[in-house]
């Protein structure tokens, strides 16, 4: 029946010229896991395994990048902080949700430090990493209150860290995105789609000329 229903369809998708398409979703879309991450509602690979929510481009551009000693810390928790704990020394969260909290507070390991802090702009959630002091080299913005948890992350960062912005292509956010270049950041894009949503968006990564990536 497979093999039939290929047979009639190879022919009409070449006269309406969507062939590519076919093949894309049968090549690109099968072996990056945007199938199963659509099916499951949920950031995984092909072999479902957790990847960040961000655009594969970017995903791909960070394998062999991320090093056992980095220490990372993420506005937003989920599938990405079990995807940086397996290949980082140690992840720090915060996540103003207190229901999703609970759920992903189940299957963090050791190397993650997860807390539930209340939103509210500009106050304690945007804050949190302010404790910290030349603590980290990766910090990722993917949560709320972004602009101004993007002000409060520079002393926080190591001299060689970078700043990993998840949908980067939002207006709303353009403050945060000047004032990092105003102190010193360049900005490195990567558009295209990602896990399981079915358009395209932008993740960025801010950084200086001395980086932890080797941009």
């Amino acid at each position: 029946m497979k093999r039939i229903f290929k047979g009639i369809l190879s022919p009409i998708l070449k006269k309406l010229n969507l062939t590519p398409l076919y093949c894309l979703r049968k090549e690109f879309l099968q072996q990056s896991g945007w199938l199963l991450s659509f099916q499951a509602g949920e950031p995984v690979d092909k072999y479902r395994n957790p990847i960040p929510w961000m655009t594969y481009s970017f995903i791909k551009f960070m394998e062999g990048r991320v090093r056992k000693d980095m220490s990372v810390f993420e506005y937003g928790c989920g599938n990405s902080t079990l995807w940086w704990a397996d290949r980082v020394y140690s992840v720090t969260s915060c996540e103003h949700d207190l229901q999703w909290f609970e759920k992903v507070k189940k299957s963090i390991p050791s190397n993650v430090a997860l807390e539930h802090i209340t939103l509210e702009h500009g106050g304690a959630y945007c804050k949190k990493i302010a404790a910290y002091t030349e603590e980290f080299n990766i910090v990722v913005i993917d949560g709320r209150d972004r602009v101004n948890c993007a002000v409060n992350a520079l002393l926080s960062l190591k001299e060689d860290g970078v700043i990993i912005w998840d949908n980067s292509d939002r207006e709303i956010y353009k403050e945060g995105y000047i004032f990092l270049l105003e102190n010193g950041y360049k900005r490195l894009d990567f558009h295209g789609i990602g896990p399981i949503n079915a358009y395209a968006w932008c993740t960025s990564v801010f950084y200086r000329e001395k980086n932890c990536l080797g941009i």
